[in-house]
């Protein structure tokens, strides 16, 4: 009876450690999957980080909410993409540019750029910079913000303050124009707006220099208003240059500070 006993006790004992043995694997696997699952996380956290913040490079700054939701890896705050701009009294009706073509020259201290605007293709936004043309809003301004990525070369303009700050009174929508293949030729004429807001345009555009593709955010792309009709080298100069010191590789204020003297269309 005792050897007996002694058996049942050794193989209840193996069983025990058996068991153990695959608790310890399963928990182990556990681990595992949930420190993968952290891991991703982070990741898409970093690249949306990322997303966020080189989209702004056609809007003002990030706000902290933009911001912090992107460290916490959601896609973005709730945006606004189809709620109408609650200042419409200053702005220009796109009937004053329907069926038109402006053309007329933008002179920075560089050099001057022939341009066109189509108020056919984008009749709010060619009404818009008619209106701020004719009233010398431009003049001495500065272009604030260049990028010289592989496929990412814009020159961006127009901020009052110099800074990428955009006027809170003055914005306006909707979305026109935009590539559905979020490719930006060479030369295009686009309009800058924040982030997730098809009625965040306000007075800040940039100028399309080499072929560029911009990935559209929740509320699209961004509206083509118009193309540089000569005198575009004049920016791949100011690209040449490169970045001011302070910037990133490839994103900052232009070595050599860009105004405008002059924005006339007729």
């Amino acid at each position: 009876m005792a050897a007996s006993s002694r058996s049942a006790r050794e193989a209840k004992r193996r069983i025990l450690q058996m068991e153990a043995k695959r608790e310890l694997r399963r928990l182990q696997e556990k681990r595992r999957k949930r420190d993968n699952l952290l891991a991703a996380g982070a990741g898409a956290a970093a690249l949306v980080l990322a997303v966020v913040l080189q989209l702004t490079v056609f809007a003002s700054n990030p706000t902290e909410d933009e911001y912090a939701a992107a460290q916490a890896g959601l896609t973005s705050p709730s945006a606004t993409p189809t709620t109408p701009a609650t200042n419409a009294a200053n702005i220009p009706k796109p009937e004053t540019a329907a069926g038109k073509v402006f053309t007329g020259e933008l002179k920075l201290n560089s050099g001057a750029l022939g341009v066109e605007l189509d108020g056919t293709k984008a009749p709010q936004a060619a009404a818009v910079f008619k209106s701020l043309a004719d009233e010398n809003y431009y003049n001495g301004i500065s272009c604030h913000r260049l990028t010289t990525g592989e496929t990412f070369g814009v020159l961006q303009c127009g901020s009052k303050t110099g800074d990428a700050q955009g006027d809170p009174s003055y914005t306006w929508g909707p979305l026109e124009n935009t590539p559905a293949d979020n490719k930006y030729p060479a030369g295009s004429i686009a309009v800058a707006r924040t982030s997730g807001n098809a009625y965040g345009n306000g007075t800040q555009f940039f100028i399309v220099y080499k072929d560029t593709v911009i990935p559209a955010d929740e509320a699209g792309g961004y509206t083509i208003v118009g193309k540089v009709t000569s005198g575009l080298d004049v920016v791949t100069n100011i690209a040449a240059a490169g970045i001011k010191t302070g910037g990133s590789a490839t994103d900052g204020a232009p070595a050599e500070p860009v105004t405008i003297d002059s924005f006339s269309l007729k």
